[in-house]
């Protein structure tokens, strides 16, 4: 796979940076220089920028591979590391870094060749994924401007979309038109994610100022013609000419701004500002983020000046922001639950926004979890909403299957290949053209079978055991595993350039015991699942055994739920389940939690008088240290959402 642009190779070992240079010049690629050391390098960059950078980790002087990483990510020029240690630490190190590939000395032609070409794989898919989150956020955005909320409702709604892509504690917008009200409007991010509106008369009091003290400072802000961040001591060398984001900054302890200025066809100009607390919280990819999207602020801009609406009204109590567009969200939970994707809490609903992004490209997906968490529901998911859902999925189990045979699985074998090969066989490759391949447990795939699939996968082409016909392969692959496959590479169990070939899209699935919230809906669609499969009668459950699905810790996750819904089902006589089989800890607690009672409730009422119970224990407080969301591991939002669904009184919202 060829790219546009030259590579600089940073490696103060002469010997190996030559070796590298003569692999790279023979296969065509075009060389821009070669540094010893993090300032040569940078001296190369600024007179002729690479299209790509290898950089070993330990150079010449006091600065690393890992500090000049830091540079090419705010210059966003993608880079491979070189070096002689692979061992976990390092690869850790590495990692935080976002490498697009990682090269362990010594190392062969094949190898870098190999590297290269799944990093510029990795590249460009990174880029089209990015390029599919900012049409989505577009997309989301217009809903809520078209939406008939009213305009403080959408406001806080924008802000929770922009929220998930870009960092912020405070945000303003404010315009050139010094007659037009009170020249803007401003949020301030309070406990979890919750926005609350300030007036320039609430400003005023919270700094000890008057409205007219305000004005008078922002008049003498500078605005500036591009969007740019400041951090550090450039953001202090900014605020000492801006009195008014100064008085700002230091009420709300904010170290860190970025500014995106947008001209309107007919109103003048905005100037979007987003503060954070961390002084080093915004880098260039933010800005290049911000001028992408320059034609989607000037739609808000628009909506928002046509609108001639005071911003000073009373902010309305939003239970959940993402909420105010109200029929994309049930659409998404109702095509959830046809995919059997079942549960709302944050950590899972992070997961299907993932889903969402990722299935329509044909980019290879890293599932990682614990056992049970619900690998091959989410690839079966993938699957189903992409363009190849007519074709097949089919699923490998790469530790169920022995060694011996695995090849032939996955790539077929022609008749007489060895000698219980009585027939040709099709491989599992060739049975997914034009649709998915599921290779689940991949982290179980011996050494040797590893390089035969990065193969595959690098040439889209397979050739059966025993045979000489190449076989062209158009599949999508989707691998999971429950192994950390990054100690699996530092140990010498699975190859490097076979990760970073799989990782090009990572999805972690939480534990079921960091989405216990979900407990209650996974537990109504397993009832009414299995009842139908085992042709019982079971509609709901006992108050107790409610409280010991929720004590419980879960450690075989969804897997160990439906088996233990599945026994007690088969056991139960009536309609109502009022035994599953549990350690007789969690049993003890759920009854004295439950004071014994064996009462019939359904699952709304259960989760209700739980969440009910924990804020009569906070006092009501949802928020901050010892709330209610706390103490439930969920995130202020998410919580003041559930209380509105079950109809929780909102003066526990205080």
């Amino acid at each position: 796979m060829k790219m546009n642009g030259k590579i600089l190779i940073v490696e103060d070992e002469f010997i190996i940076a030559e070796d590298l240079r003569k692999i790279l010049e023979k296969a065509g690629y075009e060389i821009s220089g070669i540094a010893p050391s993090v300032p040569k390098a940078l001296e190369i960059i600024k007179l002729k920028r690479p299209a790509w950078v290898f950089v070993d980790i330990q150079l010449t002087g006091k600065l690393t591979g890992l500090d000049l990483a830091a540079s090419l990510n705010e210059m966003e020029i993608p880079f491979i590391y070189v070096s002689a240690n692979s061992n976990q630490g390092v690869l850790e190190l590495a990692k935080a870094t976002k490498p697009y590939g990682f090269m362990v000395k010594p190392f062969r032609e094949k190898d870098v060749l190999v590297a290269l070409d799944i990093a510029i794989y990795r590249h460009e898919n990174n880029l089209e994924s990015k390029l599919v989150k900012e049409v989505a956020l577009q997309g989301e955005v217009l809903q809520i401007l078209e939406s008939r909320n009213d305009w403080q409702t959408k406001i806080m709604a924008i802000l929770a979309s922009f929220h998930n892509h870009i960092p912020f504690d405070y945000f303003a917008v404010c315009w050139d038109d010094e007659n037009r009200g009170n020249n803007g409007m401003a949020y301030l991010k309070e406990d979890g994610d919750i926005f609350q509106f300030l007036s320039i008369e609430q400003l005023a009091s919270r700094i000890g100022k008057t409205r007219e003290d305000l004005l008078t400072a922002k008049s003498k802000g500078i605005v500036p013609k591009d969007a740019i961040f400041y951090g550090g001591p450039d953001f202090e060398q900014m605020l000492d000419q801006n009195p008014f984001r100064k008085l700002i900054s230091r009420e709300f302890e904010l170290g860190s701004i970025l500014l995106q200025p947008v001209s309107l066809p007919v109103s003048g100009k905005l100037l979007f500002s987003f503060y954070n607390r961390d002084g080093k919280a915004y880098k260039q990819e933010h800005v290049a983020w911000l001028e992408r999207l320059q034609l989607l602020l000037i739609q808000i801009g628009d909506k928002l000046l046509s609108h001639q609406q005071s911003p000073e009204i009373p902010n309305p109590m939003i239970a959940d922001p993402r909420e105010a567009v109200e029929e994309p969200v049930i659409e998404i939970i109702d095509r959830s639950e046809e995919l059997g994707l079942v549960g709302s809490s944050e950590a899972f609903d992070k997961i299907k926004e993932q889903l969402k992004v990722v299935a329509p490209f044909d980019i290879s997906v890293l599932i990682l979890g614990e056992s049970g968490t619900g690998k091959e529901r989410v690839a079966q998911a993938i699957h189903r909403i992409s363009d190849r859902r007519t074709k097949p999925l089919v699923k490998v189990n790469c530790g169920a299957i022995p060694a011996a045979l695995m090849e032939s699985e996955l790539f077929g074998h022609e008749k007489g290949a060895f000698t219980s090969a009585v027939n040709r066989r099709i491989g599992k490759f060739e049975e997914a053209i034009g649709g998915t391949i599921f290779l689940d447990e991949i982290g179980e795939l011996p050494l040797d079978l590893q390089v035969k699939l990065l193969c595959v996968l690098q040439e889209k082409e397979i050739v059966r055991v025993g045979g000489s016909q190449v076989i062209k392969t158009d599949v999508r692959v989707i691998a999971a595993t429950n192994r950390n496959l990054e100690k699996e590479v530092a140990e010498g169990r699975f190859r490097l350039d076979l990760y970073y070939r799989l990782n090009v899209f990572p999805l972690t699935l939480p534990p079921l015991r960091r989405r216990k919230e979900d407990i209650a809906a996974l537990s109504a669609y397993f009832l009414k699942a299995l009842s139908k499969k085992m042709g019982k009668t079971v509609t709901s459950m006992s108050e107790q055994v409610g409280y010991a699905l929720q004590a419980y810790e879960w450690p075989g996750n969804i897997r160990e739920l439906e088996n233990i819904l599945e026994r007690g089902i088969l056991l139960s006589a009536g309609s109502v389940l009022t035994h599953v089989d549990l350690p007789e800890k969690t049993l003890q607690d759920a009854a004295a939690a439950g004071g014994g009672e064996q009462g019939v409730k359904t699952y709304k009422e259960m989760e209700k008088e739980y969440i009910f119970s924990v804020l009569k224990k906070c006092g009501g407080r949802i928020g901050g240290p010892g709330g209610a969301a706390e103490m439930l591991d969920l995130a202020p939002t998410t919580l003041i959402s559930k209380m509105n669904k079950l109809g929780i009184v909102k003066k526990f919202t205080t």
